[in-house]
């Protein structure tokens, strides 16, 4: 089977979206399919991956609200590469205009839309979540409802990565929606990666000894992921409790976040640890995960916390918070600091007494195999 992937999202500077592709590139190569990216770049290029993958990248200009990322912005470019890589199944990874696209572009492939954003959650509930509710924001942006509706009808399958955001988009009105929740990466996050020594060093970079609750924040600077907000947090309940925060990751927003952060020794912004071995034994080290985005559609760091033995602090909406009710972990009300704040203090006075989760069943792997299963067996679209 021979798959192209359209993704808005992959960047060289990208977050989970670059993960998982990165991911599903070897899976799919490892299966025996064929699997290209198309993905917006800087110039037209061909990275070759390996004998049966590469990334094919299409020169497009810089997305204005994240200069991280680019956009598709020549459709008969797309098109054109689509007809010359002539696949069995086309995927697109956005609901914007690269969507459209290839929902417009005239071939017979069979057609999936992979839910990897929320773009309500990420903007318009939070733009708009302190004067309306998110039912009054709905019919505000119904346009954007309408729009999915549409590309519902000219795809086989939209697929979701959690049963929450599922059942929001079917509430909607989609009817092709099926639920293929990601998973960890198998054999790489364990407890068994615990090491005192690395959290006694951590809590000393924060000014803090070793008796005190050391969270780790994973993810990239973005404003929907609210860093600024999770500093503040942590400096309310630092005047109550011990507790330092070490944040890994970089983005546009990092400044919002150093800002937040000030002259408190207890938080330490740490750069990006591409070394995933490395992430899998800081991760196990710390106490919990504490992660601030509603909008997340799955949360591969609240996994891969889970999977490293470490309770979640979430908020109560979006796939952060699903990982969290399953595991036993805390939540809080999105967006309130306050209540964050109250969180993480309940956390360290009882962090003794809460069990340590057990690793998630689900891997990867089997994600890849639900979903290149799914991918074989849908029925064949008639050309646009």
């Amino acid at each position: 089977m021979k798959i192209v992937d359209v993704c808005a999202f992959y960047a060289p500077g990208g977050g989970g979206v670059r993960t998982y592709v990165d991911r599903k590139l070897a899976a799919a190569a490892a299966r025996g399919h064929e699997m290209i990216v198309i993905a917006p770049g800087q110039e037209d290029a061909i990275e070759v991956r390996g004998p049966a993958s590469r990334i094919r990248w299409l020169r497009s200009p810089s997305f204005p609200l994240d200069r991280t990322y680019r956009y598709f912005a020549d459709r008969r470019a797309l098109h054109a590469a689509l007809g010359e890589e002539r696949p069995d199944i086309v995927e697109v990874s956005s609901p914007w205009r690269s969507a459209s696209m290839v929902a417009d572009w005239p071939g017979d492939a069979r057609r999936a839309l992979i839910a990897h954003a929320d773009p309500l959650s990420a903007y318009a509930y939070r733009w708009f979540g302190g004067v309306a509710d998110r039912a009054t924001i709905d019919r505000a942006f119904d346009w954007y409802w309408r729009h999915l509706r549409r590309l519902d009808t000219r795809f086989d399958m939209v697929v979701s990565a959690s049963e929450s955001l599922s059942q929001r988009l079917r509430e909607g009105g989609l009817r092709t929606v099926v639920t293929n929740p990601m998973g960890v990466e198998a054999g790489l996050f364990s407890p068994s990666l615990r090491d005192e020594g690395l959290r006694a060093d951590l809590l000393a970079r924060c000014g803090l000894p070793p008796h005190a609750t050391l969270l780790i924040g994973v993810g990239r600077h973005a404003l929907e992921k609210r860093w600024p907000m999770l500093a503040r947090a942590t400096t309310r309940a630092a005047a109550q409790v011990p507790v330092g925060l070490v944040i890994v990751g970089d983005g546009h927003a990092r400044r919002s976040a150093a800002q937040a952060v000030g002259e408190n020794p207890h938080i330490r912004l740490l750069a990006p640890i591409r070394d995933r071995a490395r992430l899998a034994r800081l991760m196990a080290s710390a106490d919990a995960l504490i992660h601030g985005c509603e909008a997340e559609t799955f949360c591969f760091a609240a996994a891969e916390a889970i999977a490293s033995g470490l309770p979640v602090i979430a908020p109560d909406l979006g796939g952060a918070g699903d990982h969290a009710r399953r595991a036993g972990g805390l939540l809080y009300r999105s967006a309130d600091e306050k209540d964050a704040a109250d969180a993480i203090v309940r956390f360290a006075r009882e962090r003794d007494r809460i069990a340590r989760p057990a690793s998630p069943i689900r891997t990867m792997d089997q994600h890849f195999d639900d979903l290149f299963l799914a991918y074989a067996g849908a029925p064949r679209s008639a050309a646009a």
